[in-house]
């Protein structure tokens, strides 16, 4: 079998880039000179190449003697091996490569990110366009995971740390950004150029390495402790910098305290990039991210759109220790750096924003990873990974989501203090190194005095989670609690084992509310209590992964008093729970929508959002000429929370508050196609384009989802007009997902062309495919162009934007067009990664069986509401 690591014969230390791209032509030059330990006698030098060609190779001992070699690249494993005349001894060695390569437009490793602008008259680097406007071009780096070895000769494996020194030659008008500050710059007489050389990094694996060239401005500096914070963004934009600059403010701070040690770079500038592939990228000192994902209007954005913005800052700094100082030792611990980023920025975002409840909201978090865990071809958080590629099937809600959510499991479990001292324990011991998990789990074990692995491999290791069921015996006297493997398909044979399962249960027994803590680590427990338990409550708090299953008389008395009984997170734990129950065939779905009529007066954003989630369900697999039944008890559903919240924030509300109503009003106007609502929401829009003021953010981004539901010609073209002119990237990303929620077939049709014309962003296309494909007046339409244009797609979109795409396809739910899913996928022979691809066919098959099963009761249950 190939191995896809390098040898260890010669291993890196430090790398002199020299870097001179033409933004005109998109090409770029290169030299380097890495210094390299020779650890045994060999012939050749094998590193990691790719695109690029290698025109001079040299090699020099410590006593300045010097080699001539030559380059074979081969482009199948992405490989360079380098030829000397004699062998080379053990010890040090300098090697000095020149190359060349190709910008390329693929949104990964060194390409062009494209700016539309004014433009009065011609500009450097970029070309005329048409219009009034110009087209300038950036130079951007995107490496993670194999990619840096597009852009310069390199050791592309994350153990292989090295210190990087970067100089850049640009246009004299142009700004250049790497990890590091700027040493010097230094014009370049008769050439209208200039060079830029930047300090040394510390020693950090390639993928990590970025430069940024290109007509750039920067916000004044923030400092952290002598730390300089920037925001950079194409010209025009620093206003919308703001927001972003103060939560990176705040993280960086709360980091080095949480962390015990100093921020591991000489500065942190935050990019903003027109063209980006991923949310964002944790290059130390460098950190790129999509424009929404950074600038924001803090006046006219959601409370949705601020939180992902301080989300995603919060994580990718947490990055800079986690990640950067301290480095995964192969692909499959990917996972860790990304788990814990995702931990830290939730922690971190509460600590900033208390009113917004982050360890609450993220409960939706866990549902997600809850659902796809669910699956039987759910894979392990942590998986060998063989060839580097392997590792792209990461970058999912397992890795993420489920990750962050068993280190919130394990830290209530260990608590926060213990839990800190020994994270602050494994970074210092592993500083500039390379760790795995196991090295995290002794650091916590030694803290916390307990043995971590026994409790942590089996959700880390394995696929799945377990439903832990709970019942009463001996009238009450006795609880008992089992558990078993959750999933959605009965012919899923749950995997043999059990998991260590931290429960706590709130309980109410002899008129007196308990608390208990349980680690479940057999298939069955008895607890007994001091008398009859009148209810309980499992997993208060709602820290574990796992789901509850309440006998029938457990779960009545909870449905009776939801209010009294149940924390918002318990609430929604439970509604979350019972749909899963339901979907997975261990209750009827009228037994689920009888719950769902007890939360009519239900205050918490999250609560409501699973609860809209199952209707959205319900409103894919159901037929047609049903749909008005189910919109009607939507209708019933919403209408006693509609009325109370109105349209209109009163004074002191929470944020929180208003991003709710802006929910139940989306979904009263769309799931509920409430005309009221929809009449409202056009007089709101129209007074809203006259005078801003006049809706909250929240509601008036509601509101263009509605009118696109209910609007024809007229709306939708006064739409993409908007999506052109947007001032903001928020505004920009409202009217582009609501050209995929209009019902007219016309109107869709040309949504999807946008998709392949150019007119939509290559990062966007592939996310507005998957809106349509969801819609479920589009979705057969979608699907027929998905698979007419399928190799234009594959050529144009990124190849994690072809991932996410297509998770719109569990959305297809009848069995002719699953079946034609099937054929599709099966006949191209098409992969998407790991086992992404049949988690989605997975889920398809769980929304038509879930519709052939429960048919009948859903069809009995809606006749209430004619």
């Amino acid at each position: 079998m190939h191995s896809y690591r390098l040898p260890l014969s010669v291993a890196p230390g430090r790398y002199e880039i020299r870097i001179e791209p033409d933004l005109a032509t998109g090409t770029f030059t290169g030299t380097e000179t890495v210094e390299v330990t020779v650890k045994e006698p060999v012939g050749e030098i094998v590193l990691n190449a790719a695109d690029l060609l290698i025109e001079e190779v040299a090699i020099q001992d410590d006593r300045g003697r010097e080699l001539h070699g030559t380059a074979s690249l081969d482009a199948g494993t992405e490989r360079a091996h380098l030829f000397f005349p004699e062998v080379l001894s053990p010890g040090p060695w300098r090697l000095r490569l020149a190359f060349r390569g190709t910008l390329n437009d693929k949104l990964r490793g060194f390409y062009r990110s494209r700016v539309k602008a004014p433009a009065p008259h011609a500009v450097s680097g970029g070309t005329e366009g048409g219009g009034g406007t110009a087209e300038r071009l950036l130079a951007v780096t995107q490496f993670e995971a194999t990619d840096a070895r597009r852009a310069f000769p390199c050791w592309d494996e994350p153990s292989f740390k090295a210190v990087f020194q970067v100089t850049l030659v640009l246009g004299g008008d142009l700004t250049a950004i790497s990890n590091t500050r700027v040493l010097s710059e230094t014009r370049l007489a008769g050439s209208g150029k200039k060079e830029v050389r930047f300090a040394p990094t510390i020693k950090m694996p390639s993928y990590l390495v970025a430069f940024v060239i290109g007509r750039l401005e920067a916000t004044g500096a923030t400092s952290v402790n002598g730390t300089p914070i920037r925001i950079w963004c194409v010209p025009g934009k620093t206003h919308l910098a703001k927001f972003a600059q103060e939560i990176a403010t705040f993280s960086l701070g709360f980091f080095q305290g949480y962390y015990g040690m100093a921020y591991p770079g000489d500065k942190l500038d935050l990019i903003a990039i027109p063209d980006f592939a991923f949310g964002a990228m944790e290059n130390l000192g460098a950190i790129t991210f999509r424009e929404n994902a950074l600038l924001v209007d803090e006046r006219t954005a959601t409370h949705a759109e601020l939180e992902r913005v301080a989300d995603v800052v919060a994580h990718e700094i947490a990055h800079m220790w986690f990640g950067d100082l301290v480095t995964m030792a192969w692909w499959n611990g990917l996972w860790l750096n990304e788990a814990f980023a995702t931990f830290m920025e939730v922690l971190a975002v509460d600590a900033w924003k208390p009113a917004w409840e982050r360890w609450v909201t993220f409960g939706l978090s866990r549902a997600a990873a809850l659902q796809v865990d669910g699956l039987g071809s759910s894979r392990a958080i942590e998986f060998e990974v063989i060839a580097p590629s392997d590792a792209e099937a990461m970058f999912d809600v397992l890795t993420y989501e489920k990750g962050g959510a068993v280190l919130r499991m394990l830290e209530q479990y260990l608590g926060p203090t213990v839990f800190r001292d020994g994270v602050r324990r494994y970074l210092s011991d592993h500083s500039f190194g390379n760790a795995e998990a196991a090295d995290l789990w002794r650091a916590l074990g030694r803290v916390a005095n307990q043995p971590i692995p026994e409790i942590m491999d089996g959700w880390i290791f394995r696929p799945g989670y377990p439903m832990v069921t709970i019942g009463g015996e001996d009238g009450g006297r006795t609880l008992r609690l089992s558990q078993r493997r959750f999933t959605y398909l009965a012919d899923e044979t749950p995997a043999s084992g059990h998991w260590r399962v931290p429960i706590t249960l709130k309980l109410r027994v002899n008129g007196e509310t308990r608390r208990m803590r349980v680690l479940l680590s057999a298939g069955e427990e008895r607890l007994e209590l001091p008398g009859q338990v009148d209810w309980v409550v499992g997993n208060e708090g709602g820290h574990g992964f796992y789901r509850v299953r309440y006998a029938p008389d457990l779960l009545a008395k909870l449905a009776e008093r939801p209010f009294d009984i149940l924390a918002p997170v318990e609430r929604f734990n439970l509604i979350n729970d019972t749909w899963a129950a339901a979907l997975a065939g261990f209750s009827p779905v009228g037994e689920y929508l009888d719950l769902t009529a007890r939360f009519r007066v239900e205050a918490d954003r999250n609560v409501w959002a699973a609860l809209l989630a199952s209707f959205a369900y319900l409103n894919r697999i159901i037929p047609s000429g049903d749909r008005p039944l189910l919109e009607a008890m939507i209708r019933d559903r919403l209408a006693r929370a509609v009325a109370r919240l109105g349209w209109t924030p009163l004074a002191g509300e929470s944020e929180l508050l208003h991003q709710l109503r802006g929910e139940l009003l989306r979904a009263m106007g769309t799931l509920g196609n409430d005309p009221t609502v929809q009449a409202t929401a056009e007089d709101l829009y129209r007074r809203a384009r006259r005078d801003p003021s006049a809706a909250d953010p929240n509601v008036l981004a509601a509101a263009i989802t509605v009118l696109a539901h209910a609007g024809g010609e007229a709306e939708f073209s006064e739409f993409l007009g908007r999506f052109k002119t947007a001032q903001t990237p928020q505004e920009e990303q409202r009217y582009l997902y609501a050209l995929a929620a209009f019902r007219d077939g016309s109107l869709l049709r040309r949504t999807l062309h946008l998709t392949v014309s150019g007119e939509v962003r290559a990062q966007d296309a592939p996310y507005l495919v998957r809106s349509l494909l969801s819609n479920v007046d589009a979705g057969e339409l979608a699907w027929r162009f998905v698979k007419e244009h399928w190799e234009t797609m594959e050529r144009q979109f990124p190849h994690g934007g072809i991932r996410r795409m297509c998770e719109g396809i569990t959305a297809l739910a009848s069995p002719a067009l699953e079946a034609d899913v099937r054929h599709f996928f099966a006949s191209r022979k098409i992969s998407l990664g790991g086992k992404t691809l049949e988690q989605y066919l997975e889920q398809l098959r769980i929304a038509v069986a879930f519709q052939e099963r429960e048919a009948a009761g859903l069809a009995e249950y809606l006749s209430r509401f004619r």
